[in-house]
């Protein structure tokens, strides 16, 4: 599933050809593609069509463009194999394509919005826009409001994150994936910060001090910020930009994916163990599992 680098890669992409693009026709191609929106695709396509979209936001894995001069968004879930794909007007329509928006930006003219999806996890909505609660004038879709701001985030708050994570009574991997707590963070990038940090994925987090919670939020930041320079983490043709080019981080892993193969820092086999329905990816040397020693 795309985790924080690979939906801002696709937001970064849409800023020039959507922001202030008028929307003058909408088809629906598999009425699947909107199972997160309420009302039937003749609702979707009548409250689209003519309007004009503001910036691509994005929150966690969340990607939106607001509706300008309105109370709503377009909602844009990429699933398991989502692509939003920016296309000239007169190009063949792919075969896995669900979604078109036909737009024209005032500086770019004519172009194309493609929704792909091959497994149809995916999904495009409206929904209402509303405040944060902790920005004045800040609004996220209704539908994400739940989601916590992720490391990126420049109003994310790093010591409410320490606070709330030493009153975790869980594991560190789990607390990481648990989009509440802090969003973006997938099973890749867990993986990759928690090999960096030297940390066990099954480490309890009331036995994790302070300071290696800091050193792993630090680790997690560089891990989001240097995937998201090499334009995310492509393992196959479904996780590409809007240009349809891949990303190529999956060249720099160090743990995830790497089974078998020597640790980059002492060369220890990387274990893979099943965790919550996937696998956790660790060097059994450098990540143990530490107590307190008063226990």
């Amino acid at each position: 599933m795309p985790e924080l680098p690979e939906v801002e890669v696709v937001r970064a992409g849409l800023v020039p050809a959507a922001t202030d693009a008028v929307v003058t026709r909408v088809r629906v191609f598999d009425e699947r593609s909107l199972r997160r929106h309420p009302g039937p695709a003749e609702d979707f396509i009548h409250r689209l069509t003519g309007a004009v979209l503001a910036a691509p936001s994005r929150r966690g894995k969340y990607l939106w463009l607001p509706v300008a001069e309105s109370d709503e968004a377009l909602v844009v879930h990429l699933g398991m194999s989502g692509q939003v794909l920016l296309r000239d007007p007169d190009a063949e329509i792919a075969k896995l394509t669900r979604i078109v928006l036909d737009m024209v930006q005032p500086g770019h003219g004519p172009v194309r919005l493609d929704f792909v999806d091959q497994r149809i996890f995916g999904s495009m909505a409206l929904d209402e826009l509303v405040p944060t609660g902790d920005q004045p004038g800040e609004r996220v879709p209704r539908s994400v409001v739940h989601i916590a701001r992720d490391p990126l985030d420049p109003h994310f708050d790093d010591r409410v994150f320490l606070d709330r994570l030493a009153r975790r009574d869980t594991t560190i991997k789990r607390a990481l994936l648990d989009q509440t707590l802090v969003s973006g963070i997938g099973n890749i990038y867990a993986d990759e910060a928690l090999w960096a940090a030297r940390i066990h994925y099954d480490q309890p987090t009331r036995a994790l001090s302070r300071a290696r919670a800091r050193t792993l939020l630090a680790e997690v930041r560089m891990v989001l910020a240097k995937a998201l320079a090499e334009g995310g983490t492509s393992f196959d043709a479904q996780y590409v930009n809007v240009n349809g080019a891949s990303g190529y981080f999956s060249h720099s892993l160090n743990a995830y994916g790497q089974q078998g193969l020597p640790c980059p820092r002492c060369g220890t086999p990387i274990v893979r163990e099943v965790f919550m329905n996937r696998g956790s990816h660790f060097c059994p040397r450098c990540q143990r599992i530490r107590v307190p020693r008063s226990a």
